[in-house]
């Protein structure tokens, strides 16, 4: 899994998760305002994929995901990265 930060729009620098990929956009999902069943279709171009992921954050996500466990890792890297 990998996150991304949004470059642009009224969600500017907020952190999703990337629930899927296609050629021309991403489907975020943050676990509150969008959720895993209602993901965020956002193009690619106006998003930052963020490589370098604490372990302990890719741990929470292995397995079946949740829109809990979702919350949890997106808040777990926006406190490690301030």
């Amino acid at each position: 899994m990998e996150f991304a930060k949004s470059l642009s729009g009224h969600d500017k620098d907020q952190i999703y998760l990337i629930k899927e990929k296609d050629d021309k956009f991403v489907y975020l999902v943050n676990g509150t305002t969008k959720s895993l069943k209602a993901p965020k279709k956002k193009s690619l171009k106006h998003i930052q994929i963020i490589k370098n992921i604490p372990i302990e954050i890719t741990e929470i996500l292995s397995g079946t995901v949740t829109d809990l466990e979702v919350k949890r890792a997106v808040r777990l890297y926006e406190r490690s990265i301030k």
